[in-house]
């Protein structure tokens, strides 16, 4: 009985093997693809993905929707394991597309913490560091969204 279903199990695969051997559209080519293009994108797409979007009120206060993420922005885990947690940005690892933020660590088996990498997708910006250059960007984000929307804009 084992032997029987055993041959059934590798004649499904042998045929499943065969599927994607002969249609060269099927969606594991365009997942490879995918995966080559999100390792050989330049930096300065990667800044552009590592975007996080405001809570409301900032939203209302600056007119812009998101933002690229820096280190000492304070952020909200709104998505995964640590839903919830507050925390200051640590560190941005645009390479690895990871964020580390200030109370998310784990312990080694040594005792050694260490930090735990997160998704952009999974934060949510509370409080950001506004500096002369964050400023400029925030100006010309809003004055761009409002030029699209036919309004116009005016420095608050």
């Amino acid at each position: 009985m084992k032997t029987h279903v055993g041959n059934i199990f590798c004649f499904f695969k042998k045929q499943r093997n065969k599927i994607l051997n002969l249609n060269k559209n099927r969606s594991y080519i365009i997942k490879k693809k995918t995966k080559k293009s999100s390792f050989c994108i330049s930096f300065s797409f990667k800044i552009i993905i590592n975007v996080l979007s405001f809570i409301c009120r900032f939203k209302k206060k600056y007119n812009v929707r998101s933002l690229p993420i820096r280190k000492d922005d304070e952020v909200v885990i709104v998505r995964g394991k640590f839903k919830g947690n507050k925390g200051k940005v640590t560190q941005v690892y645009r390479k690895k597309w990871a964020v580390h933020v200030e109370k998310i660590s784990k312990n080694k088996l040594n005792g050694a913490p260490y930090q735990i990498p997160l998704s952009a997708s999974q934060l949510v910006i509370t409080k950001i560091k506004l500096d002369k250059c964050r400023e400029d960007l925030l100006k010309r984000k809003a004055a761009g969204i409002a030029k699209q929307k036919g309004q116009k804009y005016t420095v608050a």
